[in-house]
Protein backbone atom coordinates (compact mmCIF):
# COMPACT_ATOMS: atom_id res chain seq x y z
CA UNK A 1 0.00 0.00 0.00
CA UNK A 2 1.44 3.37 -0.97
CA UNK A 3 1.68 6.28 1.41
CA UNK A 4 -0.81 8.16 -0.73
CA UNK A 5 -3.45 5.45 -0.25
CA UNK A 6 -2.70 5.39 3.46
CA UNK A 7 -3.34 9.14 3.59
CA UNK A 8 -6.71 8.67 1.92
CA UNK A 9 -7.50 5.84 4.33
CA UNK A 10 -6.54 8.02 7.29
CA UNK A 11 -8.99 10.61 6.00
CA UNK A 12 -11.78 8.10 5.36
CA UNK A 13 -11.39 6.46 8.77
CA UNK A 14 -11.33 9.74 10.69
CA UNK A 15 -7.81 9.07 11.96
CA UNK A 16 -6.53 12.10 10.08
CA UNK A 17 -8.60 14.19 12.50
CA UNK A 18 -6.72 12.59 15.39
CA UNK A 19 -3.41 13.68 13.84
CA UNK A 20 -4.73 17.21 13.32
CA UNK A 21 -5.91 17.46 16.93
CA UNK A 22 -2.56 16.21 18.22
CA UNK A 23 -0.69 18.78 16.14
CA UNK A 24 -3.06 21.57 17.19
CA UNK A 25 -2.48 20.71 20.84
CA UNK A 26 1.23 21.38 20.29
CA UNK A 27 0.43 24.97 19.28
CA UNK A 28 -0.83 25.81 22.77
CA UNK A 29 2.64 25.12 24.19
CA UNK A 30 4.53 25.08 20.94
CA UNK A 31 6.88 22.12 20.61
CA UNK A 32 6.68 21.50 16.87
CA UNK A 33 10.45 21.85 16.45
CA UNK A 34 13.52 21.09 18.62
CA UNK A 35 13.43 24.53 20.25
CA UNK A 36 10.26 23.56 22.15
CA UNK A 37 9.56 27.20 22.99
CA UNK A 38 6.35 26.30 24.90
CA UNK A 39 4.65 29.55 23.85
CA UNK A 40 0.91 29.58 23.26
CA UNK A 41 0.72 30.47 19.60
CA UNK A 42 -3.07 30.26 19.60
CA UNK A 43 -2.98 33.36 21.83
CA UNK A 44 -0.52 35.23 19.62
CA UNK A 45 2.65 34.34 21.50
CA UNK A 46 5.74 33.83 19.37
CA UNK A 47 8.86 31.74 19.85
CA UNK A 48 12.15 31.39 18.01
CA UNK A 49 10.61 31.02 14.55
CA UNK A 50 8.42 34.12 15.13
CA UNK A 51 5.36 32.43 13.60
CA UNK A 52 2.08 33.12 15.31
CA UNK A 53 -1.41 31.69 14.95
CA UNK A 54 -1.92 32.77 11.34
CA UNK A 55 -0.91 30.55 8.44
CA UNK A 56 1.45 32.61 6.28
CA UNK A 57 2.52 31.78 2.73
CA UNK A 58 5.12 33.60 0.63
CA UNK A 59 4.82 32.03 -2.80
CA UNK A 60 3.13 29.22 -4.72
CA UNK A 61 4.08 28.03 -8.21
CA UNK A 62 5.05 25.10 -10.43
CA UNK A 63 8.77 24.97 -9.62
CA UNK A 64 11.38 23.64 -12.08
CA UNK A 65 14.50 24.14 -9.96
CA UNK A 66 14.19 21.02 -7.81
CA UNK A 67 15.62 17.56 -8.43
CA UNK A 68 14.52 16.12 -11.82
CA UNK A 69 12.45 13.35 -10.23
CA UNK A 70 10.37 16.03 -8.51
CA UNK A 71 10.01 18.59 -11.29
CA UNK A 72 9.51 16.27 -14.27
CA UNK A 73 7.89 17.96 -17.25
CA UNK A 74 5.20 19.94 -15.42
CA UNK A 75 7.02 21.12 -12.31
CA UNK A 76 6.80 20.55 -8.58
CA UNK A 77 3.80 22.34 -7.06
CA UNK A 78 5.76 24.36 -4.55
CA UNK A 79 4.38 26.25 -1.56
CA UNK A 80 6.88 28.45 0.30
CA UNK A 81 5.90 29.12 3.90
CA UNK A 82 7.00 32.24 5.76
CA UNK A 83 9.25 32.04 8.87
CA UNK A 84 11.83 29.43 9.87
CA UNK A 85 13.16 27.97 13.11
CA UNK A 86 16.80 28.25 11.97
CA UNK A 87 18.88 31.42 11.53
CA UNK A 88 21.19 30.49 8.66
CA UNK A 89 23.55 33.38 7.96
CA UNK A 90 23.60 32.46 4.26
CA UNK A 91 19.89 31.70 3.74
CA UNK A 92 18.94 32.09 0.08
CA UNK A 93 15.29 32.50 1.09
CA UNK A 94 16.02 35.04 3.83
CA UNK A 95 13.32 37.39 2.55
CA UNK A 96 10.71 34.96 3.83
CA UNK A 97 12.59 33.05 6.51
CA UNK A 98 14.04 36.09 8.32
CA UNK A 99 12.31 39.18 6.88
CA UNK A 100 8.93 37.43 6.97
CA UNK A 101 7.49 38.45 3.61
CA UNK A 102 4.22 36.70 2.93
CA UNK A 103 0.47 36.88 3.15
CA UNK A 104 -1.98 35.45 5.65
CA UNK A 105 -4.20 32.64 4.44
CA UNK A 106 -6.14 29.75 5.99
CA UNK A 107 -6.38 25.96 5.54
CA UNK A 108 -9.36 26.21 3.19
CA UNK A 109 -7.54 28.59 0.82
CA UNK A 110 -4.37 26.51 1.09
CA UNK A 111 -6.38 23.44 0.08
CA UNK A 112 -7.65 25.35 -2.98
CA UNK A 113 -4.04 26.21 -3.85
CA UNK A 114 -3.08 22.54 -3.66
CA UNK A 115 -5.99 21.62 -5.95
CA UNK A 116 -5.05 24.44 -8.35
CA UNK A 117 -1.45 23.20 -8.60
CA UNK A 118 -2.77 19.69 -9.22
CA UNK A 119 -4.99 21.03 -12.04
CA UNK A 120 -1.94 22.72 -13.59
CA UNK A 121 -0.36 19.30 -13.96
CA UNK A 122 2.22 19.49 -11.17
CA UNK A 123 3.63 16.14 -10.15
CA UNK A 124 3.49 16.75 -6.39
CA UNK A 125 2.87 19.35 -3.71
CA UNK A 126 6.20 20.57 -2.32
CA UNK A 127 5.89 22.03 1.19
CA UNK A 128 8.93 24.27 1.80
CA UNK A 129 9.72 24.95 5.49
CA UNK A 130 6.43 23.52 6.75
CA UNK A 131 7.34 22.53 10.33
CA UNK A 132 5.94 25.53 12.20
CA UNK A 133 2.62 25.40 10.30
CA UNK A 134 2.01 21.66 10.38
CA UNK A 135 -1.40 21.77 12.13
CA UNK A 136 -2.77 24.13 9.49
CA UNK A 137 -1.17 22.24 6.60
CA UNK A 138 -2.61 18.86 7.59
CA UNK A 139 -5.99 20.50 8.12
CA UNK A 140 -5.68 21.87 4.56
CA UNK A 141 -4.82 18.37 3.34
CA UNK A 142 -8.05 17.08 4.84
CA UNK A 143 -10.02 19.69 2.90
CA UNK A 144 -8.09 18.95 -0.30
CA UNK A 145 -8.71 15.20 0.02
CA UNK A 146 -12.42 15.94 0.19
CA UNK A 147 -12.01 17.65 -3.20
CA UNK A 148 -10.29 14.71 -4.92
CA UNK A 149 -6.70 15.69 -4.22
CA UNK A 150 -4.36 12.83 -5.18
CA UNK A 151 -0.80 14.19 -5.53
CA UNK A 152 2.15 13.01 -3.41
CA UNK A 153 3.16 15.37 -0.61
CA UNK A 154 6.81 16.45 -0.38
CA UNK A 155 8.12 17.55 3.04
CA UNK A 156 10.95 19.99 2.19
CA UNK A 157 12.74 20.57 5.49
CA UNK A 158 15.93 21.97 7.01
CA UNK A 159 16.41 18.62 8.73
CA UNK A 160 16.10 20.03 12.25
CA UNK A 161 12.99 18.21 13.46
CA UNK A 162 11.48 16.38 16.42
CA UNK A 163 10.85 12.70 15.77
CA UNK A 164 7.74 12.75 18.00
CA UNK A 165 6.23 15.27 15.60
CA UNK A 166 7.39 13.41 12.50
CA UNK A 167 5.63 10.28 13.76
CA UNK A 168 2.35 12.17 13.44
CA UNK A 169 3.08 12.49 9.71
CA UNK A 170 3.54 8.76 9.15
CA UNK A 171 1.20 7.73 6.34
CA UNK A 172 0.64 11.37 5.33
CA UNK A 173 3.93 12.43 3.75
CA UNK A 174 4.99 10.59 0.60
CA UNK A 175 8.42 12.08 -0.07
CA UNK A 176 10.79 13.51 2.50
CA UNK A 177 13.31 16.08 1.24
CA UNK A 178 15.39 17.10 4.28
CA UNK A 179 18.72 18.88 4.51
CA UNK A 180 21.74 17.38 6.22
CA UNK A 181 23.43 20.74 6.73
CA UNK A 182 26.34 20.08 9.06
CA UNK A 183 28.62 17.39 10.35
CA UNK A 184 29.68 19.50 13.34
CA UNK A 185 27.50 21.06 16.04
CA UNK A 186 29.82 23.99 16.59
CA UNK A 187 29.48 25.09 12.97
CA UNK A 188 25.75 24.47 13.07
CA UNK A 189 25.35 26.88 15.96
CA UNK A 190 27.80 29.42 14.55
CA UNK A 191 26.14 29.59 11.12
CA UNK A 192 22.52 28.59 11.79
CA UNK A 193 22.00 29.04 15.54
CA UNK A 194 20.96 25.41 15.80
CA UNK A 195 21.68 23.58 19.05
CA UNK A 196 22.65 19.89 18.82
CA UNK A 197 21.95 19.92 15.08
CA UNK A 198 23.70 16.64 14.26
CA UNK A 199 21.82 14.67 16.92
CA UNK A 200 18.45 15.97 15.80
CA UNK A 201 19.37 15.67 12.15
CA UNK A 202 20.36 12.02 12.18
CA UNK A 203 17.28 11.06 14.21
CA UNK A 204 15.20 13.05 11.71
CA UNK A 205 16.71 11.23 8.73
CA UNK A 206 16.26 7.83 10.36
CA UNK A 207 12.59 8.46 11.18
CA UNK A 208 11.89 9.74 7.68
CA UNK A 209 13.59 6.74 6.07
CA UNK A 210 11.70 4.36 8.32
CA UNK A 211 8.43 5.90 7.17
CA UNK A 212 8.96 6.08 3.40
CA UNK A 213 12.07 4.02 2.59
CA UNK A 214 14.26 4.43 -0.49
CA UNK A 215 13.17 6.50 -3.47
CA UNK A 216 10.51 4.91 -5.65
CA UNK A 217 9.79 6.26 -9.15
CA UNK A 218 6.79 5.68 -11.39
CA UNK A 219 6.99 4.53 -14.99
CA UNK A 220 7.70 8.11 -16.10
CA UNK A 221 10.65 8.56 -13.76
CA UNK A 222 8.74 10.77 -11.29
CA UNK A 223 9.14 10.26 -7.56
CA UNK A 224 6.13 8.79 -5.80
CA UNK A 225 7.62 7.90 -2.43
CA UNK A 226 10.90 7.87 -0.54
CA UNK A 227 13.73 9.89 0.95
CA UNK A 228 16.08 12.35 -0.78
CA UNK A 229 18.76 13.94 1.42
CA UNK A 230 20.14 17.32 0.42
CA UNK A 231 23.58 18.56 1.44
CA UNK A 232 24.74 22.08 0.57
CA UNK A 233 28.52 22.23 0.32
CA UNK A 234 29.93 25.35 2.01
CA UNK A 235 33.29 27.05 1.35
CA UNK A 236 36.33 25.97 3.41
CA UNK A 237 34.66 22.65 4.23
CA UNK A 238 32.43 24.30 6.83
CA UNK A 239 29.49 21.99 6.15
CA UNK A 240 31.54 18.97 7.24
CA UNK A 241 30.61 16.91 4.20
CA UNK A 242 32.70 13.89 5.13
CA UNK A 243 31.16 13.64 8.60
CA UNK A 244 27.67 14.04 7.13
CA UNK A 245 28.23 11.20 4.66
CA UNK A 246 29.72 9.01 7.39
CA UNK A 247 26.63 9.52 9.54
CA UNK A 248 24.26 8.78 6.68
CA UNK A 249 26.16 5.62 5.72
CA UNK A 250 26.22 4.37 9.32
CA UNK A 251 22.59 5.05 10.16
CA UNK A 252 20.75 4.74 6.84
CA UNK A 253 23.06 3.11 4.30
CA UNK A 254 24.40 4.00 0.88
CA UNK A 255 21.34 3.24 -1.26
CA UNK A 256 19.62 6.48 -0.25
CA UNK A 257 19.58 9.29 -2.83
CA UNK A 258 21.89 12.21 -2.06
CA UNK A 259 21.51 15.61 -3.68
CA UNK A 260 24.98 17.16 -3.34
CA UNK A 261 24.39 20.85 -3.94
CA UNK A 262 27.10 23.17 -5.24
CA UNK A 263 24.87 26.21 -5.52
CA UNK A 264 26.28 28.13 -2.57
CA UNK A 265 26.86 31.85 -3.02
CA UNK A 266 27.03 34.55 -0.32
CA UNK A 267 23.69 36.13 0.46
CA UNK A 268 21.86 37.57 3.46
CA UNK A 269 24.57 38.11 6.13
CA UNK A 270 27.23 35.92 4.52
CA UNK A 271 29.00 38.93 2.97
CA UNK A 272 30.00 40.04 6.48
CA UNK A 273 31.62 36.71 7.42
CA UNK A 274 35.09 36.00 6.04
CA UNK A 275 34.65 32.23 5.99
CA UNK A 276 31.47 32.24 3.83
CA UNK A 277 31.73 35.50 1.85
CA UNK A 278 32.54 33.88 -1.50
CA UNK A 279 31.12 31.26 -3.85
CA UNK A 280 32.11 27.66 -3.65
CA UNK A 281 35.03 26.73 -5.91
CA UNK A 282 34.96 23.87 -8.37
CA UNK A 283 37.86 22.21 -6.57
CA UNK A 284 36.06 22.34 -3.20
CA UNK A 285 33.06 20.68 -4.80
CA UNK A 286 35.14 18.04 -6.58
CA UNK A 287 36.60 16.97 -3.24
CA UNK A 288 33.08 16.32 -2.00
CA UNK A 289 32.22 14.36 -5.11
CA UNK A 290 35.17 12.09 -4.36
CA UNK A 291 33.76 11.56 -0.88
CA UNK A 292 30.58 10.17 -2.41
CA UNK A 293 32.69 7.53 -4.12
CA UNK A 294 34.77 6.93 -1.00
CA UNK A 295 31.72 6.08 1.09
CA UNK A 296 29.89 4.17 -1.63
CA UNK A 297 26.98 6.48 -2.50
CA UNK A 298 25.78 5.88 -6.05
CA UNK A 299 22.30 7.41 -6.20
CA UNK A 300 21.52 11.11 -6.53
CA UNK A 301 22.44 14.36 -8.21
CA UNK A 302 25.27 16.88 -8.37
CA UNK A 303 25.82 20.46 -9.62
CA UNK A 304 28.72 22.37 -11.14
CA UNK A 305 29.32 25.43 -8.89
CA UNK A 306 30.53 27.51 -11.82
CA UNK A 307 27.15 27.14 -13.51
CA UNK A 308 25.34 28.71 -10.56
CA UNK A 309 24.32 32.36 -10.72
CA UNK A 310 22.83 34.50 -7.94
CA UNK A 311 19.62 34.65 -9.97
CA UNK A 312 19.22 31.00 -8.91
CA UNK A 313 17.58 32.26 -5.73
CA UNK A 314 14.03 33.65 -5.98
CA UNK A 315 13.29 37.30 -5.28
CA UNK A 316 10.15 37.24 -3.15
CA UNK A 317 9.76 41.03 -3.42
CA UNK A 318 8.88 40.84 -7.12
CA UNK A 319 5.22 40.79 -7.98
CA UNK A 320 5.79 37.75 -10.19
CA UNK A 321 6.78 35.85 -7.07
CA UNK A 322 3.37 36.17 -5.52
CA UNK A 323 0.43 33.97 -6.33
Amino acid sequence: MTTLKRSINLYASGKLDERIHALEDLLTHCSLCPWECKVNRTQGERGVCQAGADLTVAKTLPHFGEEPVLTGKNGSGTIFFTYCHLRCQFCQNYQISQQHLGYTTNPERLADTMISLQEKGCHNINLVSPTHFLPMIIKALKVALSKSFTLPLVYNSNGYERTDVLKLLDGIIDIYLPDAKYGDDRRAYELSRAKHYTRYNISTLKEMYQQVGPLHLNENGIAERGLIIRHLVLPHGLSGTEEVLKMIKEHIGTKVHISLMGQYFPTYRAHKRENINRKLTREEYRKCLKLLDKYGFENGWCQDPEDIQEEFAPDFTKSASWN
